[in-house]
C-alpha cells in the first residue's frame, strides 16, 4: 500500500512537469506563428509611443533657442566694438539687449528639457562683427524682421499643439523684441548720413537699463507696478551692469 502511494505521487509530479513544459512550448509556437502584419503593427505602436508629443513645438523651440544664443553672442560682440570705439552708451544698449536675449535663451532651453528634448549645439563661427555703424544697422534690420515676420510665423506653427508654457514664453520674447525695437527706433534713421549726430546724441544720454529675468523685458525706467509683459513683481528686474 505504501509503495503504491509513493508511485502515485511520483507519476503525478512527473505529469505536472510534463504538462507545464508542453504548455510553455505551445505558447512559444503560438507567438512564432503570429502573422507578420501583427508584429509590424506592434512595432508601429511602439514607435508611435516613442514620438514626442509636441513635435512642431519642439522644432520651433530649437530654432528660437539657436537664434537667441546667436543673438546674445552677437550683441555682446557689438558691445565690445562700440566700447573700444569710445561709444560707451551704444555699448551699453547692445549689452542690455544681449542680457534680454540670454533670458529668452534660458527659457527656451528649460522648456525643451521639460518636453524631453535637449537643446541643440549652436555654431557661432558664422557670426560677423563690423563697425559700430554697420552693427547698429544690422541690429535695426534684424529686430524689425523678428518682430514683423518671424515671431508671428512661429506662433502660428506651435498654436495647434497648444503647449501653454511654450506659447506663453514665445509671446513674452515677442513682446520683449518689440521693446528692443523701441529702444533702437531712432537708430533706423541715424545709420546713414546723420550717424555722427546719432553718436553725439548717445554720448549725451545717460541711461540705465533693466532686464526682467522672467520674460526679458528691457526698459530704461522701471514700471510703476508689475512687469507689463509677464506681470511679475518689480523684483524680477535686475540692473544691467554698464560695460
Amino acid at each position: 500500500m505504501r509503495h503504491c502511494t509513493v508511485r502515485t505521487w511520483f507519476f503525478a509530479v512527473l505529469f505536472a512537469l510534463f504538462g507545464n513544459a508542453c504548455l510553455l512550448q505551445a505558447e512559444a509556437l503560438q507567438t512564432e506563428a503570429l502573422p507578420a502584419e501583427n508584429l509590424q503593427a506592434t512595432d508601429l505602436q511602439v514607435e508611435e509611443l516613442q514620438k514626442p508629443q509636441y513635435p512642431e513645438t519642439i522644432a520651433v523651440l530649437q530654432m528660437l533657442y539657436g537664434g537667441e544664443v546667436r543673438a546674445r553672442y552677437r550683441y555682446l560682440e557689438f558691445a565690445k566694438v562700440a566700447k573700444a570705439d569710445g561709444h560707451d552708451n551704444i555699448a551699453y544698449l547692445f549689452k542690455a539687449i544681449a542680457h534680454s536675449e540670454a533670458v529668452h535663451e534660458k527659457n527656451f532651453k528649460r522648456i525643451l528639457e521639460t518636453l524631453g528634448s535637449k537643446a541643440a549645439h549652436v555654431d557661432l563661427s558664422s557670426i560677423k562683427v563690423s563697425t559700430t555703424k554697420e552693427n547698429l544697422k544690422y541690429a535695426t534690420e534684424v529686430e524689425l524682421s523678428e518682430i514683423d515676420t518671424e515671431y508671428p510665423r512661429y506662433i502660428q506653427r506651435v498654436g495647434p499643439e497648444q503647449h501653454a508654457e511654450s506659447l506663453k514664453y514665445i509671446n513674452y520674447a515677442w513682446e520683449a523684441e518689440r521693446q528692443h525695437r523701441a529702444l533702437i527706433k531712432e537708430i533706423q534713421g541715424g545709420t546713414g548720413m546723420f550717424f555722427s549726430m546719432l553718436l553725439e546724441h548717445f554720448r549725451k544720454e545717460d541711461s540705465v537699463y533693466y532686464v526682467n529675468q522672467n520674460c526679458g523685458a528691457t526698459v530704461t525706467e522701471l514700471p510703476l507696478e508689475d512687469c507689463p509683459i509677464c506681470h511679475e513683481p518689480l523684483d524680477t528686474y535686475t540692473v544691467v551692469p554698464a560695460p
